[in-house]
């Protein structure tokens, strides 16, 4: 993309009321623009980060043997009057009546949705297990809306549902979801480590919130340093096996929020292992039972030929709140540090003097090459001033940075740099095409 092209509004100063730093950065970078209190249009560069997010998450859905699916954004409150949430859900709800005076809503989530659409065709415990995900755009008109992107009213949210026959079933694709999330996280460049959540009501230990460390984190936590430092199971993983080993390699070790923190249990750890952090929510996990399937007769025939009521569980990503998360986790004080797979560009080009035939031919050619190669480039063919181009590059936090200018181009070099490190290098053209190459 040639920035002249484009349509890129950074702007030097973000709001004051823009309190954190990916608020502050999204906004600075022109990712998103406020449409009203916790509302954002998703501007270009925003809207390439969010799809490259929700590319990764299908992925890796599907890798574990989700189905993907689309909802409807309104919903009929009849469904929710059925699970008896519709009166018990508070105002966070956006309710509306149509032109039919009909009760509808503005879907928060989609559990009765789902269980309708399963109990509609799944009738034998034959057509199980099965998992139906969707991404799409929600709305909870939240109190508070804060932190930009972290905390809004309309939101993008990955949203998997399983169905099983019986709870040891349903603790298998508990268990498959469990890993997928670890592999999803790891390829967002991130380290989610899972954490004993409430179940609530429903009891059990079938729940767990996948935490970022991150300084400006919403809530303390607490976890066993090995969990850090633990890789995620990896793409080749089997999920047609039995996950439990895989899951219990990683429960066994301390990890909670300071909502359900056990200091006595903490102090047993050694001293280099413990850490006491800030960190942010990117993912729950939460198995429910029959919640939903018992209310909304949502039965299938079991081997013995009798009806039983499905066993159930949900699993979320916050795939918008995720922009804001990997900022929290990814920046310095010069801008946005993206990891390399979910960057709106992968590589910035700079042409420090736009009208020389040499530097135009030079900047040109590594554009048209990545481009061959495809590789996601930005060109900064703009006529701005140098110091400009470097600010709004490092601002945007694209991994590498081509620069191209009169003086290396007499030496027969450009100069590279990266990002995340600050290092910076010079070698001829054809090198650096090579050394910015996605591993």
């Amino acid at each position: 993309m040639r920035l002249s092209k484009y349509f890129l509004p950074v702007s030097k100063e973000a709001p004051s009321d823009a309190a954190i730093a990916s608020h502050q950065l999204m906004l600075r970078t022109g990712m998103v623009r406020q449409n009203g209190a916790g509302i954002y249009t998703w501007l270009p560069l925003g809207l390439r980060v969010l799809k490259k997010i929700e590319q990764i998450v299908r992925e890796e859905m599907n890798r574990a043997g989700a189905v993907e699916m689309l909802m409807p954004t309104l919903q009929q409150a009849d469904l929710w009057r059925e699970s008896g949430r519709y009166e018990a859900y508070g105002k966070e709800m956006l309710r509306i009546t149509d032109r039919h005076d009909r009760d509808m809503l503005y879907g928060p989530t989609n559990e009765e949705l789902v269980t309708d659409v399963f109990r509609s065709y799944v009738k034998s415990y034959k057509q199980l297990p099965l998992n139906l995900y969707h991404q799409q755009w929600k709305f909870r008109d939240e109190i508070r809306p804060r932190f930009g992107v972290m905390r809004g009213r309309e939101f993008m949210m990955k949203d998997a549902y399983s169905f099983d026959l019986t709870a040891d079933d349903a603790r298998h694709s508990y268990n498959r979801m469990f890993c997928a999330y670890l592999n999803t996280f790891s390829r967002l460049g991130l380290t989610g480590v899972p954490m004993r959540a409430d179940t609530g009501p429903i009891g059990g230990e079938l729940s767990h919130e996948f935490i970022i460390l991150a300084e400006t984190g919403e809530s303390a936590v607490f976890c066993d340093k090995t969990l850090l430092d633990m890789p995620a199971p990896g793409l080749d993983l089997d999920f047609t096996s039995d996950l439990t080993a895989e899951v219990e390699k990683r429960t066994q070790y301390y990890a909670a929020t300071e909502e359900m923190h056990d200091e006595a249990a903490f102090a047993e750890l050694p001293e280099d292992r413990k850490v006491s952090a800030r960190g942010i929510e990117v993912g729950h996990i939460f198995y429910f039972g029959t919640k939903y399937s018992e209310p909304m007769n949502a039965v299938v025939q079991g081997p013995d030929g009798q009806m039983v009521p499905v066993e159930m569980g949900s699993y979320g990503i916050g795939v918008s709140r995720l922009v804001g998360g990997i900022i929290e986790a990814c920046h310095d004080e010069n801008g946005i540090v993206w990891p390399d797979s979910v960057a709106p560009f992968h590589v910035g080009i700079i042409n420090m003097r736009v009208g020389d035939e040499a530097c135009d031919t030079a900047c040109e050619q590594a554009y048209q090459a990545l481009e061959l190669a495809g590789i996601d480039a930005l060109y900064d063919d703009t006529e701005d001033r140098a110091g400009g181009k470097f600010a709004r590059m490092d601002l945007i936090g694209l991994p590498w940075q081509i620069v191209i200018g009169p003086r290396g181009l007499k030496n027969g070099v450009v100069e590279v740099k990266n990002r995340k490190t600050g290092e910076k290098s010079e070698m001829p053209l054809a090198d650096a095409l090579g050394k910015v190459r996605p591993e």
